[in-house]
């Protein structure tokens, strides 16, 4: 009896240690929902969070913003182009080099210009010595009047001698003193005295007057002389421009001169970008203008850089659309109309490194943004007219 207890009890006691798991995959279950529902928790508190940090950012700053990527990076790119024509002698700068203002550019075959300054100091020479020659001339002319006078003082003499022997003999033959041969030659003396004294007179005039004449001459001399100046100086200043300089700091672009080929006034050789003073034109739709004014701050964000962004400032605002600029403006009056929105361009000029030539440049596609906060009360275009002032963009 004993030993069959015994083994009952040895049959039953495992029992109890077959039925202990499953407490424990009940637990697990029980656990489980609760893990995924702090997973929800916690996702739904940071969807409220972004969402609250997104209002926030919104009411403070993104309601205030405008921006449009209808934009792009302008510059005051100078295009260069000879004053005379010639032949290029020398190219001295390549393709995108990077150029000083004043620096050298490319030199046009001198020669001609070179014979025509040449020339034209030959001219000057000439009118210069003209004058000396007037100027010697007068006083030469000078001495002929003073001894014309002297002359005429002369003449003077004699006839008051002649005329005082006129009177004499006239009474002494009167009275029978002298005989008539006598007195006829006192009174032809007189006469000849009297002729060589009007003869004085007139030579004394025309040595005056053609002082006159000489003085004429020595002004045209100086006309001539001033003409001949200019021409030289104009001769100069051509064989000046064969020498073709960079006006401004920046880089070679779009260069098409070449050594040997012939250059003509007014046809670009070269375009010179410049080094700095970049800005952004931005064409923001109408509705977006109402409070947008000079002054006020603006992001760049560049396609090539999308990872940087560019600060600026609103510099002006245009005066009309661009649809306005264009070379066939738009006319609704005929036909069909279809309202199209119609865009502004906004200058935005480029802050510190931002309008250095680097790592933006013309013709760069940007998208722009303005932060409508801030800005000058002024219009855009502070123009008066009829005591209106036009331009004003506010409602």
């Amino acid at each position: 009896m004993s030993g069959s207890a015994t083994i009952d009890t040895l049959v039953e006691t495992p029992a109890p240690t077959q039925e202990t798991p499953a407490p424990t995959q009940e637990t697990a279950a029980r656990k489980r929902p609760s893990i995924k529902r702090l997973a929800l928790i916690g996702i739904a508190l940071l969807a409220v969070t972004g969402g609250a940090f997104y209002g926030r950012y919104w009411w403070e700053t993104g309601r205030f913003l405008e921006s449009t990527d209808d934009a792009y990076v302008s510059g005051d790119v100078t295009v260069i182009a000879p004053r005379v024509s010639g032949f290029v002698a020398q190219v001295l700068v390549a393709d995108n080099q990077r150029v000083r203002a004043g620096d050298l550019l490319i030199r046009i075959d001198d020669r001609d210009y070179r014979a025509a300054l040449a020339k034209a100091e030959a001219a000057v020479a000439a009118q210069e010595a003209t004058l000396l020659n007037l100027d010697a001339n007068r006083h030469l002319q000078e001495a002929v009047i003073a001894q014309g006078k002297a002359d005429l003082a002369a003449a003077g003499a004699e006839a008051a001698r002649t005329r005082f022997d006129y009177t004499r003999y006239r009474q002494l033959s009167a009275n029978q003193y002298a005989s008539e041969q006598r007195f006829q030659q006192a009174d032809a003396d007189d006469k000849k005295a009297s002729a060589a004294v009007d003869k004085a007179k007139a030579s004394l005039e025309a040595a005056e007057r053609r002082i006159a004449v000489i003085d004429t001459q020595k002004r045209q001399a100086e006309a001539a002389r001033d003409q001949a100046w200019a021409e030289r100086d104009t001769a100069r200043i051509n064989l000046g421009y064969t020498e073709i300089r960079a006006p401004i700091d920046g880089l070679v672009g779009n260069r098409s001169a070449r050594t040997g080929s012939y250059a003509m006034p007014g046809v670009s050789l070269i375009a010179l970008v410049p080094a700095d003073g970049l800005w952004v034109d931005a064409n923001f739709k109408e509705s977006q203008l109402a409070q947008m004014r000079p002054g006020q701050s603006a992001s760049i964000v560049a396609d090539v850089l999308p990872d940087e962004v560019f600060t600026g400032h609103v510099e002006s605002l245009a005066p009309a659309t661009g649809a306005q600029f264009s070379v066939l403006p738009p006319e609704n009056a005929t036909g069909n109309f279809t309202k199209i929105v119609q865009r502004v361009p906004v200058r935005i000029r480029l802050d510190a490194e931002g309008g250095r030539l680097g790592k933006l440049r013309p013709g760069l596609s940007v998208t722009a943004s303005i932060d409508r906060r801030g800005g000058s009360p002024e219009p855009a275009i502070p123009m008066k007219r009829d005591g209106e002032l036009v331009g004003q963009l506010d409602r």
